[in-house]
């Protein structure tokens, strides 16, 4: 199979085998793609080199999505490997830990709301405005949500709320980029082991929930989530923008159990 070939695509926001963006890299790579990847420091790039060579990648280059400078610099040193590209899957998200778990209006401060906004919804507009010029034809974005941004999860607080920001974000951002033929999409994915996930308090409980009440049993993978975030890049899907696609085994659309 090869639904990518050709196709030249950026990961925003990689942080080692355990991300769901290694697993969308995976996909991709799997789909003949040529990937460049971004890390959130030199620390981390230095890690994620290995990772990157064994897909045959040499863009490994880092980035602070929060200082806009920074921003700037990324896509000028991209330009020297690229003049041009097709895709970008954006899977930056952060919330400081404290935020993470309890009442949610005790335990919000403007600090935390900010910082949880900007780094989580506003990079994805702020990293596509810095590269729109940079994007071919029929370019294709994405990025990462979850079930969060529209219903209530217990300990999810104001990570729900940026993630909700987001999905208005990539509705936006589909109509801006329409007439230009670049689509904008999102995927929400079922709770999925992570570094990231294990963030938040009685992560397991929740993953356990979505198990049970989901209407296919098997788990979610960093890997299903990899292989329709291959699709939602190719052309296969030039008719989608302005989505959010659910991989989530049906959780999504479940009421009650009994």
């Amino acid at each position: 199979m090869s639904l990518l070939k050709g196709k030249k695509i950026l990961i925003i926001g990689i942080s080692g085998i355990r991300s769901i963006s290694f697993g969308i890299a995976k996909s991709l790579h799997y789909q003949k793609a040529e990937l460049g990847f971004v890390c959130q420091n030199s620390h981390i790039s230095r890690k994620i080199k290995s990772l990157a060579h064994s897909m045959k990648s040499h863009i490994v280059l880092s980035c602070d999505v929060s200082k806009d400078e920074e921003i700037k610099k990324l896509f000028i040193n991209l330009r020297k490997k690229w003049k041009k590209f097709d895709g970008l899957v954006h899977a930056v998200g952060y919330c400081p830990k404290e935020y993470l778990n309890g009442d949610f209006i005790a335990n919000i401060t403007r600090q935390g709301f900010n910082i949880t906004h900007e780094i989580s919804s506003y990079s994805f507009v702020a990293l596509v405005k810095e590269c729109r010029n940079m994007l071919n034809n029929y370019s294709s974005l994405l990025t990462l949500s979850y079930l969060g941004a529209q219903r209530v999860i217990k300990n999810y607080n104001v990570m729900g709320l940026s993630k909700a920001s987001l999905e208005a974000n990539v509705r936006y951002m589909a109509c801006s980029l329409g007439k230009e033929n670049i689509r904008v999409n999102a995927i929400s994915s079922g709770p999925i082991r992570t570094l990231s996930s294990y963030q938040i308090k009685d992560f397991n409980k929740i993953k356990n929930y979505s198990h049970a009440s989901s209407f296919i049993k098997t788990p979610i993978t960093s890997e299903n989530i990899g292989n329709v975030a291959s699709f939602l890049l190719s052309n296969l899907s030039l008719g989608i923008t302005g989505s959010v696609i659910y991989v989530d085994n049906g959780f999504n659309a479940n009421s009650i159990n009994i």
